[in-house]
């Protein structure tokens, strides 16, 4: 019996088959078709490698997956859990999945398929060393070997240099140093034999280093740069049958990188791509990095047959009726499943029965009536399946993957005639809930914990369910999986598409994930359980430490209705001295169930709806704090948490645009706060430099956080001169030196210590200026190991009556996380000028 995965993506060798989970179907035309068949004649294989999403280089995959057609994919080390999400205010894990998913959109964009490794994103870093401290580099190297014996890649393309540690991102260049690594060991048998032995060892042909103008300083030094060993390639090229260049088809890739801002206009017309021969056999043509391998059927024992069979068929393809290419393409199956070669046999196998279900134009759909179920709930699932061909073909069965069976005899299709059965799903006990499988359980800074080895690579988990349509298409038995799917009408957008999903019976979270006391006031914590069933009831705790006071011990929930919220709240009041303490929840059902987890969900149009199943808990912190003003203005600009954090402290933040931005509105507020990138990512903000600079003048606070020099100057941002630079301290442990001890800001109301920069996340600050006007002062300076003082991570200017400061410190991370020095510290930028202090003590400079 033939077994059918039919995907968006092309199969993936892993016996993982990814795909775009739960968007709208494929849509074959003949044009489509026609390509896929002429794949069929390249058993050839290409793996990019890199370090993050967005790393990759979506020209050089577009063209060897449109082009040359070979079996290309994408392997990222790391999820892109450590940057900066422009579109949202998800960090951390959550923004990982994001840009997990925007990965796997971009690969079904442009043809390829998409690995990750375990290694984390923990934020930048300057060198390998430091990278591969905190990646546990024999996981990651076991996790690059498992793809390259699975994926069986013919040449290596990776993005970063290996030979260049220091001069890029420590992330970078450790996925290059890696890879060539894995090159020299992935054919070695002794190699994780023990962990890998269900797979043979691997040796790819050659590792390139796909390099360009910008590795080399700059173009007019590219073109002097001896090229004897570069390799190049059109990616330009122009897909007449399709009307796209590749280059168009890269740039809609690229631009799923919403998260990342990286929207691409594209090109059109000659791109050259060069890759640098690192390890491996010279090709034989100095414009084709492939040449002197056989990527022909003449590859495989008695392949050359069904080569020439598919160079008749593509002869003689029949676009104006694509179904009456299927008997030829029947043949060419029967010849390929008598292949020894289990290894393309396999791929050839799918690749064909993908061929034939477009052609026969094949539409099956196994659907919920509900997006989530919990267990031991029964559901209602609509199977449809229609034959909108002339094709021969029988529904003979359709089975879920719990082993129920949803028909009970043989249907036949006939030609644009709908049958729909609807049946029942039993959600046993046993199922698990969905769950990005790489966060189900906890891990270290720099690697995810997974359980289950065979897990590893994959891009995302497997559907909760899936639905097996049994056929018989033109006397051959086929089998097709479909992901059991949920689908809803929306009266904007029309038919939308989610993934179905199994959840606890109900989530149970803290609105905030951290909770600042500035004194021993109590404060009411507010709670929302969410019911994922009918008839919640039950009692909720909030688990504390002693020395925290929470009124009540109980609470009783009673939700009528799935997906009805119910909002309840806690008293709670901290000790007397600062402490941190982390509080969980716990729901205890009346049939006697125990829910701890909170659900996120997150919905964004690009991608597919996300369920995040996370402990419910969160971190309260006693901190001692003392804030002058109250009023803040804050323009957001790519995204980021940090009014939510100063309303903790008591500080009342109305979030305004840059239009909002008047001498009239200005003057209700204490101060201005600009989020992080907020000049890089609004035009007119930059537009308001002289308002913002009067209401300056008239005793107003403005402070900015860090923005990259991407088409903006300091001079744009600050009322005197100043030259943003990409200068950084990554380590968060880096000594903070107290350059200006005096400082009002060092001071007032709260006295900065060395313990205030203790506990700080991922880094200390980034994009520092490294050069300002004498006007301004720098009170501080830290530095990553072996380099100068940066002192550009704070500056302080008096202008007029008020005062400007501009910040690279990562705030954004900081007060997030509830790092009590960086409240501290914040609240004391908001009060300068608020302090009654001599000028001297101001400034901490003498008069």
């Amino acid at each position: 019996m033939i077994r059918l995965i039919f995907t968006i993506l092309a199969v993936c060798s892993l016996g993982y088959i990814q795909s775009i989970e739960a968007q709208r179907p494929a849509e074959y035309n003949s044009v489509d078709i026609y390509n896929k068949v002429e794949k069929l004649n390249v058993l050839g294989t290409v793996l990019y490698l890199a370090a993050h999403p967005d790393d990759e280089n979506t020209r050089m995959i577009s063209y060897f997956a449109n082009e040359r057609k070979t079996r290309t994919a994408y392997l990222s080390l790391t999820r892109g859990d450590g940057g900066q999400n422009l579109i949202g205010t998800q960090i951390w894990e959550k923004l990982g999945l994001i840009r997990t998913n925007e990965l796997v959109q971009a690969r079904g964009v442009d043809g390829g398929q998409q690995f990750f490794s375990r290694a984390n994103d923990f934020g930048y870093s300057k060198h390998p060393d430091e990278t591969l401290a905190f990646w546990n580099k024999d996981e990651v190297m076991h996790d690059i070997i498992k793809v390259i014996r699975q994926f069986k890649p013919d040449i290596i393309v990776n993005r970063f240099d290996h030979r260049t540690p220091g001069r890029t991102h420590g992330h970078h260049t450790s996925s290059a140093m890696l890879s060539v690594e894995a090159f020299d060991i992935a054919g070695d048998e002794s190699y994780l034999s023990d962990r890998l032995s269900h797979l043979q060892a691997w040796q790819p042909e050659r590792v390139f280093f796909n390099t360009s103008w910008w590795f080399y300083g700059s173009r007019d030094n590219f073109e002097k740069a001896d090229k004897s060993n570069l390799f190049a390639v059109d990616a330009g090229v122009y897909y007449d049958q399709r009307g796209i260049s590749n280059t168009e088809i890269a740039a809609r890739s690229r631009s799923m990188h919403k998260s990342q801002g990286f929207g691409s206009t594209g090109t059109r017309g000659s791109e050259m791509e060069y890759v640098e021969l690192v390890k491996g056999s010279r090709p034989t043509s100095k414009e084709d990095p492939l040449s002197g391998i056989d990527i022909s059927w003449n590859r495989v024992a008695g392949g050359a047959p069904i080569e020439k069979k598919v160079d008749q068929l593509l002869s003689n393809f029949n676009f104006t009726s694509p179904s009456k290419n299927i008997p030829a393409l029947l043949e060419i199956y029967d010849d390929v499943s008598k292949i020894s070669d289990d290894h393309w046999r396999h791929i050839k196998l799918a690749e064909l029965e993908d061929i034939i279900v477009a052609c026969s134009g094949l539409y099956l759909e196994a659907r919920s009536a509900q997006q989530t179920a919990t267990r031991g709930e029964s559901v209602e699932i609509n199977i449809e399946a229609v034959n909108r061909s002339m094709t021969s073909a029988t529904l003979d069965k359709v089975t879920l993957s719990n082993g129920s069976m949803a028909t009970t005899g043989s249907v036949s299709l006939s030609p644009n005639e709908r049958h729909n059965i609807q049946t029942q799903l039993d959600i046993t006990g046993e199922t698990p809930h969905s769950n990005p499988y790489w966060l189900d359980q906890p891990g270290t800074m720099g690697m995810y914990h997974v359980e289950d080895q065979m897990l590893i690579g994959n891009p995302i988990s497997k559907a909760a369910y899936q639905a097996t349509f049994d056929l018989t298409i033109e006397g051959k038995k086929i089998s097709i999986d479909r992901d059991v799917i949920f689908k809803r009408n929306d009266p904007v957008d029309g038919e939308v598409y989610a993934p179905f999903y199994i959840t606890p019976k109900a989530s149970v979270s803290f609105t905030d994930p951290v909770y600042i006391f500035p004194d021993n006031t109590a404060k009411e914590i507010s709670i929302v359980v969410k019911s994922y069933t009918d008839n919640l009831n039950g009692s909720l705790q909030l688990m504390h430490p002693d020395s925290w006071t929470v009124t009540p011990a109980m609470q009783d929930i009673a939700i009528e209705k799935k997906g009805g919220e119910q909002t309840i709240t806690f008293s709670v009041t901290g000790p007397a001295g600062q402490e941190s303490a982390v509080m969980s929840l716990e729901l205890k059902t009346q049939d006697g169930i125990s829910i701890k987890k909170a659900i996120t969900e997150i919905n964004y149009d690009h991608i597919p709806a996300q369920l995040l199943l996370k402990p419910a808990a969160s971190k309260f912190e006693r901190i001692s704090l003392k804030t002058k003003g109250h009023n803040i203005a804050y323009i957001q600009g790519a995204g980021d948490a940090i009014p939510k954090s100063l309303r903790q402290i008591g500080y009342d933040v109305t979030e305004i645009e840059a239009a909002d931005v008047s001498i009239s509105n200005l003057k209700n507020y204490d101060a201005l706060v600009v989020g992080i990138r907020a000049y890089n990512t609004s035009k007119e903000l930059l537009l308001k430099r002289n308002t913002i600079l009067d209401y300056m003048n008239e005793g107003g606070t403005v402070i900015v956080q860090y923005n990259t020099s991407r088409r903006i100057k300091g001079d744009d941002i600050g009322p005197y001169p100043m030259e943003l630079s990409r200068e950084r301290v990554t380590d968060e442990t880096a000594e903070v030196t107290f350059e200006e001890p005096d400082h009002e800001l060092l001071n007032y109301p709260n006295k900065i210590t060395s313990k205030d920069f203790e506990g700080w996340v991922q880094e200390r600050g980034l994009y520092f200026p490294n050069k300002w006007d004498d006007k301004y002062a720098a009170p501080l300076s830290c530095h990553d190991k072996d380099e100068p003082a940066r002192r550009g991570g704070m500056l302080v200017a008096e202008v007029g009556k008020g005062h400007f400061i501009y910040t690279g410190y990562s705030w954004f991370r900081e007060l997030p996380a509830g790092v009590p020095g960086a409240f501290r510290l914040f609240a004391n930028m908001l009060s300068i000028g608020k302090n009654n202090v001599s000028q001297s003590q101001s400034t901490g400079r003498d008069e």
